[in-house]
């Protein structure tokens, strides 16, 4: 095992691209372990970025000055999500920085003190922590506290149902007849129920499939896909959602609608290809999540606590004590009972 880090670790670095699911990915590990954190949004100058994390000659000026005099005054501790990162914390761990890579860099992990791969990458060694999906701080007590910021959604007729939407990728060829049907099965489950439906999209959502959600909806939805619409209620309706429908397009909107107590169900879920179908295997033979050929009754479901148990496996890696309320202790706590 590593030496532990100083007790007094005053903050992490957190390194990203500025890609919001990989920042949204060190943020919640942080935020699990209960650490301070400092980022660092870095994006590599040509010819660096079409190597990363390849080293090339004079990768320390590949993120430009301010990042080069970072290497003479290492932080104790990093953490790095994306290509650009990965590059980041190979040259900080250089100069001593402790470093944990998220998501497979693409390169021997050996590069790295720890990595942390969801099992659908297919990522093994010593190093590796492994989780079902994507990290995110949706847990207990973020789903406490944003029904609390968020009380209109707990004033909406019940059932809620809330629809996810992303957008097709060429691993996930969902197209609008998908979403037309999955539309269709909301429409009846609402006649035959009452309650209340909420859509949001996501940036990647293409236009016509908006035009599809506001067309569908009006009347009997609400829809969300851009500021015009307002504060994204995404979190909200997150919380406070007692069904959730998603696109099988997301590793993050799987593993974020996967952590909550709603039965969850995916369109098109034979779309999927690649490694984002052993994500969603996992999804339906765990029976978290059905596919979305009709809304039955709900089902009682496990909520998926990935984040939590993950850090705390990282903070015994490290050495670090979780401080007592953050997710890492209480998953910690939570494994030495279930030990016993």
């Amino acid at each position: 095992m590593p030496s532990p880090l100083p007790a007094d670790l005053p903050a992490v670095l957190l390194l990203h691209d500025g890609a919001a699911g990989n920042q949204r990915q060190v943020s919640a590990l942080a935020g699990a372990l209960g650490l301070p954190a400092t980022e660092l949004p870095l994006l590599a100058r040509r010819p660096w970025a079409w190597a990363a994390p390849r080293r090339w000659p004079g990768s320390r000026l590949a993120f430009g000055a301010a990042f080069a005099a970072l290497l003479d005054t290492p932080p104790a501790l990093a953490f790095g999500c994306g290509r650009q990162a990965a590059l980041a914390t190979r040259l900080l761990r250089e100069r001593g920085t402790r470093v944990v890579q998220v998501l497979d860099p693409r390169l021997p992990p050996r590069h790295w003190d720890l990595l942390v791969a969801p099992h659908h990458d297919g990522l093994c060694a010593a190093n590796v922590l492994n989780l079902h999906g994507s990290l995110h701080p949706v847990d207990t007590a973020w789903l406490v506290a944003t029904r609390a910021a968020w009380p209109l959604g707990g004033a909406a007729a019940a059932p809620r149902r809330a629809l996810l939407v992303g957008a097709p990728t060429r691993a996930c060829r969902w197209d609008a007849t998908s979403l037309d049907a999955a539309l269709d099965r909301l429409r009846e489950a609402q006649s035959r129920e009452g309650g209340t439906v909420w859509a949001t999209a996501s940036r990647r959502t293409p236009p016509e499939l908006v035009a599809l959600l506001r067309q569908r909806l009006a009347g009997w939805g609400q829809v969300w896909a851009a500021t015009s619409d307002g504060p994204n209620p995404y979190p909200g309706w997150l919380a406070w959602a007692d069904a959730l429908v998603v696109t099988p397009d997301s590793a993050n909107l799987l593993s974020e609608a996967a952590a909550t107590a709603a039965p969850l169900w995916i369109i098109a879920p034979e779309q999927a290809g690649g490694r984002l179908r052993g994500l969603i295997d996992q999804l339906l033979s765990s029976g978290r999540a059905r596919p979305l050929a009709a809304l039955l009754p709900p089902w009682p479901v496990q909520p998926w606590n990935e984040t939590a148990r993950l850090a705390a496996a990282l903070a015994t890696r490290l050495g670090l004590q979780p401080p007592e309320g953050s997710a890492a202790h209480a998953a910690a706590i939570a494994a030495a009972a279930s030990s016993t």
